[in-house]
């Protein structure tokens, strides 16, 4: 269903998913676990890591390719800096709506102190509706739901509000399932009779304020050498949904 995929607009080829979370959540090992699905094998292409600050310090826009040497596939994610609780460190709230609005270009890089300032020509003009973001995706470690600090909770608060005044679908990515319940670890089939990640779930559903339907769970591949089923039904329902979600932005883009 993902290949043969079609956004409802022909002006937009490819769809774009933008993910944003703190450091060290997940969100380059959930590119790096689709590109994985899609090329057959283990693949690492985004850096990803568990270094204390934000292992992306550029804005990247990944496209999959269906196979070695296969068409792109109808969708690209886009990376971002990770959050940090810490005015003047990670991810500036104020590039995330420069992002969200399309003038971020490729491998632009970012600067905490600075803010992106998109040149006059560029920002005289509306960007394309191929440019903007059309799904934004909060990408969250299961691990450390407890642990995540009110300033850094504020700071996904007030970038949900941007979010929704711009009326971009919004969704959560719950990763690293396995390593939160052991139940899980020792059998991924598992995940939705945990009521230990259910009440997660609806941890994260009431303070972020988004459906409990809208929280989808994940293990991302990360020290495994081959793929898994199990992993890639997970990975691909997530994105799946990401797909539907910017269906929903297209419609009510209007036609194009």
């Amino acid at each position: 269903m993902i290949r043969k995929y079609k956004s409802l607009m022909t002006s937009v080829s490819q769809v774009r998913i933008l993910m944003i979370g703190p450091v060290g959540a997940g969100k380059s090992s959930f590119f790096n676990s689709i590109n994985s699905i899609f090329m057959g094998r283990i693949t690492s292409k985004a850096m990803s890591g568990s270094a204390g600050t934000s292992l992306t310090t550029q804005f990247r826009t990944y496209p999959v390719k269906d196979g070695r040497q296969g068409r792109l596939l109808p969708f690209v994610l886009c990376d971002t800096m990770g959050l940090e609780e810490q005015s003047g460190a990670g991810l500036d709230i104020e590039d995330i709506t420069s992002i969200l609005q399309g003038h971020v270009p490729d491998h632009y890089k970012f600067n905490p102190i600075t803010p992106f300032q998109p040149n006059e020509q560029k920002a005289s003009r509306p960007a394309s509706l191929q440019e903007k973001i059309h799904c934004v995706v909060y990408v969250i470690d299961a691990t450390k739901i407890a642990l995540m600090s009110d300033k850094l909770q504020e700071k996904l608060t007030t970038i949900r509000k941007k979010v929704n005044s711009l009326g971009i679908p919004q969704m959560v990515l719950m990763t690293k399932v396995d390593e939160a319940c052991p139940l899980v670890e020792e059998n991924l089939q598992s995940l939705y009779l945990s009521s230990y990640i259910k009440s997660k779930v609806q941890e994260v559903s009431s303070w972020l304020g988004v459906p409990v339907s809208c929280v989808l769970l994940v293990k991302n591949y990360s020290q495994e050498l081959e793929l898994e089923l199990n992993c890639d039904v997970l990975l691909l329902t997530a994105l799946q949904q990401m797909l539907n979600f910017a269906d929903d932005y297209l419609d009510d883009a209007g036609p194009m």
